[in-house]
């Protein structure tokens, strides 16, 4: 059965998103085409490389044949065809690449039987109604008809016209009455509801072609001579004679043409003004009349330019057809992987955004598929895991359950996330061996690394030593933390020249879980030595030396005040001397702080932080602010579990700075696989933040009981996207269960009671049943109510949830929500 794409299992779909080959795997250029290149290559040799022809599939080799009348299409690629793949618009949360609406929620659409009874209801009425008025059986049916005209028309005591005026006047009331009985039918019958189902929900020009035929029934109706047929008309034409009769006292009126057609075509456009109405006639007429006219200044300037995206039609739109030739031959020749198509769109926005088009067909012409290339040299991941679209900027985790409590436009449709779900950021709870790993974290690296090198996000993913999110080369930076082979350093102080930044940034990492100390006096401490430092050295110290400083060595602090000459450090030396005053004071933070530094001052870390041993590298968590990197920083793997809680909560504090700060372009992103011990009040401020400066994060817990339980309402109000994995315990449950609130639905009660007869007869027939059934008889009262409950209960989230599965709930950065859904993270 084809399920076009919304409920297979991966790899068995018949058209799955393309994996591109690896670059260097990527075929030579055709003849005539552009020159060989290595992959991931940032330019050409501009020096050896002839210029570009602007149709190079078209031409042939040097010395060959000349070119055909009608030369054959290209053939195409399945990167082709997966950029022409309709992705259409969908609820937040489902995988947009071929999805087709379930057919249950196109069944849905069906009309009720409560609707179509309410149509021929009112309808058979009417008819009924307008049977007894023509057989004159509706008793009083003329009183009314004589109270209003003269007594002259009508015989005395009767209600038999004299002359023509009374016989005219019987024709007027005639559609008088049906155009009552008309509206009523229409106002009383669900025929707003018809009309909507049958007609108006359709697309043009189906609506108008329906609505067409409707009013030519309905002229047939009232002007059947006019169609040949043979039946009575309804009174709608007489009526109005018999009116303007009545009203010029003659019939000498209608010997004129003119006003004879003239009433015949205000009847006929009375008859079709509804039917315009519900067909949108007007609107199609504009529309097309507007269409004929853009087509007609097109047929003299261009000719009609191929909608298929594998054609790049916006492109050819704007002009530049040499560049869209370029990429159309580099993409049916295979030299064009997905990561390429995306990268070239998203150049492309920005160029016209910028008015740079020629800057941009220049560049084309010149580095075809490898224009923009990542600075990396990158133009793929070396492997993949998971199922990608770039081209809708989403990553497939898993498939939607189908259940009461899915809707139908979400079941078996597959489970999806992207930057605009991301950017509310994501709260992942499960225990050990759940998949949060497997399942969420790298999928979701992937795909932001993917991005990455497509120019449209930076991602940072920090883990345990040995986590499997990817090898190294899938990574622009690697930082081992505790490793001597590390290439990078960890900038402790994310490249800050302001004291006070570097002093809130690391008081957040060192006490900001702490109740004993005041966050702000912790600042303040910091800043009183930082500042000074940088003042006298410029650049702040090194975490040995910060720690000396705090403990309140004698030496280092004269030392530090020594290189404070001159009065341009008069406010250092002051802020010095307030630090050396209250230290050993009640309730200096300095020691706490000097004894949480010392989990990092260890021997595995000498070569870290800034020692500048080893020839390390230092990478700042600013330049993700500033460049699409890719970046993975592995923590110690076993018996530094303080020192990575400590780190991750710096890294934490570093990225919800510097993602609020400037103006970025790119989507940025901070994965971290484990959360534990690293939420802080200040770090949920930041989160909160996040939304509005196109950046997000990713935090996987264990439990929620790994952080402080006054954060926990916090926390789960400032993130979008929650996810509750199997095996969480009713403790758990409990936040999600609060977090997710309640819904109203519909609850049956069923009461059976038991029937007692009164006469023998039926006593008798009750004993006989029950001798044979062996129930006795009873009767079943239904009562139906509306109640509010959870919409996912403790209880159900920590027995409920199947192995494999999670219940996910996102919130998209434009404020879509969906609810919380069982998904088969194996699907």
């Amino acid at each position: 059965m084809e399920s076009d794409g919304t409920r297979d299992t991966r790899g068995t779909h018949p058209h799955p998103v393309p994996r591109p080959t690896a670059p260097t795997d990527m075929p030579a250029a055709p003849p005539g085409g552009p020159p060989p290149y290595t992959a991931g290559a940032a330019s050409y040799d501009d020096s050896a490389v002839p210029p570009r022809p602007t149709r190079a599939p078209d031409m042939p080799a040097a010395g060959g044949r000349p070119p055909y009348a009608a030369p054959a299409p290209p053939p195409r690629s399945p990167v082709a065809d997966w950029l022409d793949e309709p992705r259409p618009a969908a609820e937040p949360g489902i995988w947009r690449y071929g999805y087709r609406l379930p057919r249950a929620a196109r069944q849905e659409q069906r009309l009720a039987p409560v609707t179509v009874v309410g149509f021929f209801v009112p309808l058979a009425a009417g008819l009924f109604v307008w049977s007894l008025w023509r057989h004159g059986s509706v008793p009083y049916q003329w009183a009314v008809l004589r109270l209003l005209t003269p007594d002259h028309w009508w015989w005395a005591g009767t209600t038999s016209p004299k002359g023509y005026q009374g016989a005219e006047a019987i024709t007027v009331a005639d559609g008088v009455v049906f155009a009552i009985l008309l509206f009523a039918m229409a106002r009383l019958g669900s025929w707003p509801d018809i009309i909507r189902h049958v007609v108006t929900r359709r697309a043009q020009p189906g609506r108008a072609l329906i609505a067409a035929l409707g009013a030519l029934v309905a002229l047939a109706f009232v002007f059947p001579s006019a169609f040949g047929l043979g039946w009575n008309a309804l009174p709608v034409q007489d009526p109005l004679f018999s009116l303007i009769v009545l009203i010029t006292g003659n019939y000498e009126v209608f010997g004129s043409v003119l006003l004879t057609d003239g009433l015949y075509a205000l009847i006929t456009l009375l008859v079709l003004w509804p039917f315009a109405r519900i067909g949108g006639w007007w609107p199609l007429a504009k529309e097309a009349i507007a269409a004929r006219g853009r087509a007609q200044v097109a047929q003299v300037a261009e000719p009609a330019v191929d909608r298929r995206p594998s054609r790049w039609p916006e492109l050819r739109e704007a002009g530049q057809h040499q560049a869209a030739d370029v990429l159309s031959g580099e993409l049916h020749t295979g030299r064009m992987n997905d990561v390429d198509c995306t990268r070239v769109g998203h150049m492309w926005t920005v160029a016209r955004a910028g008015a740079r088009l020629s800057s941009f067909t220049e560049t084309v012409l010149r580095e075809g598929a490898a224009a923009w290339t990542h600075p990396s040299g990158d133009r793929d991941l070396p492997s993949r895991s998971a199922r990608h679209d770039l081209l809708a900027g989403q990553v497939r985790i898993g498939q939607w359950s189908i259940g009461d409590r899915t809707p139908l436009a979400y079941g078996g449709a597959g489970a999806a996330l992207g930057p605009d779900t991301l950017g509310t950021s994501l709260l992942a709870v499960g225990p050990s061996g759940s998949g949060k790993t497997r399942h969420l974290i790298r999928p979701v690296v992937e795909s932001l690394g993917l991005q990455a090198l497509a120019g449209q996000c930076a991602v940072v993913a920090v883990c345990a030593a040995g986590t499997p999110l990817g090898p190294d080369s899938a990574f622009d930076v690697v930082v081992r933390l505790g490793d001597p082979a590390s290439v990078y350093d960890l900038d402790p102080y994310a490249d800050s020249c302001d004291p006070d930044e570097a002093a809130a940034l690391l008081a957040e990492g060192l006490a900001g879980d702490l109740d004993t100390v005041s966050g702000q006096r912790a600042v303040t401490t910091l800043a009183q030595l930082l500042g000074p430092y940088r003042a006298a050295h410029g650049r702040f110290p090194t975490l040995p030396q910060l720690r000396e400083l705090l403990e309140g060595d004698p030496s280092a602090l004269a030392a530090l005040r020594a290189a404070l000459v001159g009065d341009q450090h008069t406010a250092m030396r002051r802020e010095l001397d307030a630090r050396a005053r209250q230290t050993g004071s009640p309730g200096d933070p300095g020691p706490v702080l000097a004894d949480r530094l010392a989990a990092l001052d260890r021997p595995a870390f000498a070569e870290f932080f800034g020692a500048n041993q080893g020839g390390a590298r230092a990478f700042s968590l600013r330049a993700v602010a500033h460049h699409p990197l890719r970046v993975r920083i592995d923590l110690p793997d076993r018996g530094y579990d303080e020192a990575s809680r400590l780190i991750t909560r710096l890294l934490l504090a570093q990225f919800g700075a510097v993602a609020t700060t400037g103006e970025r372009t790119h989507f940025a992103c901070l994965v971290l696989d484990d959360a534990t011990g690293v939420v802080t009040a200040e770090s949920v401020r930041r989160i909160q933040r996040l939304r509005s400066r196109n950046a997000g994060v990713v935090l996987a817990l264990r439990t929620v009981g790994d952080m402080p339980e006054t954060l926990h309402g916090p926390l789960y109000a400032a993130v979008g996207c929650r996810m509750a994995f199997s095996g969480v315990t009713t403790w758990d449950g409990s936040r999600f269960a609060d977090a997710w609130g309640t819904q109203w639905v519909e609850a049956r009660d069923v009461a059976r009671h038991t029937v007692f007869a009164d006469q023998p007869m039926t006593r008798a027939i009750h004993a006989l049943r029950k001798l044979v059934t062996g129930k006795a008889v009873t009767t079943e009262a239904v009562t139906v109510r509306q109640v509010e409950r959870e919409r996912w209960s403790a209880s159900e989230l920590a027995h409920g949830v199947p192995p494999g599965h999670a219940v996910l709930s996102l919130t998209t950065v434009q404020g879509e929500h969906a609810p919380p859904l069982l998904v088969d993270l194996r699907g």
